[in-house]
């Protein structure tokens, strides 16, 4: 999904020891191994493959499509065959790959999440990508990746992931309980319509929405307030300050009306989904890479579902989300070549297509996007446009080494001014603040 949970890789790359313990045993084994010995290289030699992994994150109609395109490149050569294995969420995911990495089993690929590039490449646990694709710039043609997409994808000005399963938040809408309750179907534009849609639906026994403190979507706020969450040189924070403190007065405010719910804990995410599928909220924020399962959600319980922006405040907003596919180091020049030449199959146009329809995930590519296939689509169900239409307000998320422990100081100073009527937004944005920029100055 995105999607929201990438948080701690500063602590887990610091306590790598303590990673391999915990989280060794399920490495699954060698980064490549060979089905028949080692591979030749000859490509008219059928009689030995190169084996090679690939980890995944997030399960459902993502993990569908993950294993479907892996079917479709294994059916497409006689070469190479890769492993597609599960890890969990993209927490679990970089915890076990960090883990792999220091015992010498990494998969060879891996879903990363964009904001923790710069963490996997400057600690030198992926492979700088530049020179293959300037190698097969004819067959990869990096102009045709959206360039709203590639911002994350570049590391000190070297690139180290292809953007494949990508997406921004979006607002999910219950049409229904907007028409019952006598509101415009197409959704509140802007903070004070939303806020003014909240109080009617409030009237009607409904809550407006239900959210978890995601700092994904803090993100997306603090854009709509034209500001920035780090200093350009992002060595500094800027949570403090009154584009970042925005953000949760907001909240707080909402969540004081009685307008919005907003859970805490590990089913925060989950209780926000139930939430609007079971149609006690007519509002949830959640990843574009969710429309496919919205709109089967909303054909099975009998609502109309719409998507639409995330509403401005001075302007739109959104941060980027989701996975770029990499290429771990330590490989052999056999092993970086099979695996290099799966990204470039997983990363397509065709392919992007396909698990764009099949999920609700951006397509990466401009050929792709403007394609009859998704084109229909669009027309069919306009939900899964929205989001590439809002691209055009979108910004790449952070990728300096302590953002993701960073991520999580802020999100525990937003849940803690929602849950104490006594703790002003400021002043817990203040010592976030303070936190954060410690952690950065390093």
């Amino acid at each position: 999904m995105r999607r929201g949970k990438r948080r701690n890789l500063l602590t887990l790359v610091l306590g790598m020891s303590v990673l391999l313990a915990a989280c060794g045993t399920d490495s699954g084994g060698s980064n490549a191994t060979s089905a028949a010995g080692a591979a030749s290289g000859n490509s008219g030699n059928t009689e030995e493959k190169i084996q090679i992994k690939y980890w995944y994150a997030y399960g459902e109609k993502i993990e569908e499509a993950k294993q479907e395109l892996v079917k479709r490149f294994n059916e497409s050569q006689d070469r190479i065959e890769v492993v597609a294995e599960y890890q969990g969420n993209y927490d679990d995911l970089h915890a076990k790959v960090q883990a792999a990495f220091a015992a010498n089993n990494a998969p060879a690929v891996s879903d990363l999440e964009i904001s923790s590039t710069g963490t996997f490449a400057r600690y030198g646990m992926i492979t700088d990508l530049t020179a293959l694709a300037e190698q097969d710039k004819e067959k990869l043609q990096i102009d045709d990746f959206n360039p709203g997409l590639m911002g994350n994808a570049y590391v000190d000005g070297k690139l180290y992931g292809l953007p494949f399963m990508r997406s921004t938040p979006i607002m999910y809408m219950n049409v229904s309980i907007l028409e019952e309750a006598g509101l415009d179907p197409a959704g509140p534009k802007t903070w004070d319509e939303f806020e003014e849609y909240g109080k009617v639906l409030k009237a009607k026994g409904k809550t407006a929405m239900t959210m978890p403190t995601d700092i994904w979507f803090y993100e997306g706020l603090v854009a709509q307030s034209g500001g920035q969450v780090l200093a350009d040189d992002g060595k500094s924070a800027l949570f403090n300050s009154p584009e970042g403190v925005a953000p949760v007065e907001f909240w707080k405010k909402l969540a004081g009306e009685g307008i919005i719910k907003i859970p805490v804990g590990d089913e925060a995410g989950a209780t926000a989904e139930k939430d609007w599928a079971n149609q006690t909220s007519a509002f949830r924020f959640g990843s574009t890479a969710g429309v496919a399962g919205a709109i089967e959600i909303s054909q099975g319980n009998n609502f109309e579902f719409n998507t639409a922006f995330m509403p401005a405040n001075k302007s739109y907003g959104v941060p980027t989300g989701g996975c770029q596919l990499v290429i771990t180091s330590k490989l052999s020049e056999e092993e970086t070549a099979a695996a290099w030449e799966f990204l470039t199959f997983m990363t397509t146009a065709e392919s992007t297509t396909y698990q764009s329809k099949h999920t609700g995930y951006l397509p990466t590519r401009i050929s792709a996007l403007e394609s009859e296939e998704l084109q229909s689509l669009y027309k069919e169900y306009p939900q899964y446009k929205v989001a590439v239409d809002q691209l055009a307000y979108a910004r790449p998320r952070p990728m300096e080494t302590a953002y993701p422990e960073v991520a999580k100081i802020v999100k525990n100073a937003i849940e803690k001014t929602l849950l104490d009527p006594k703790v002003s937004a400021q002043d817990a944005m203040n010592e976030a603040n303070e936190k954060a920029n410690t952690l950065l100055s390093k």
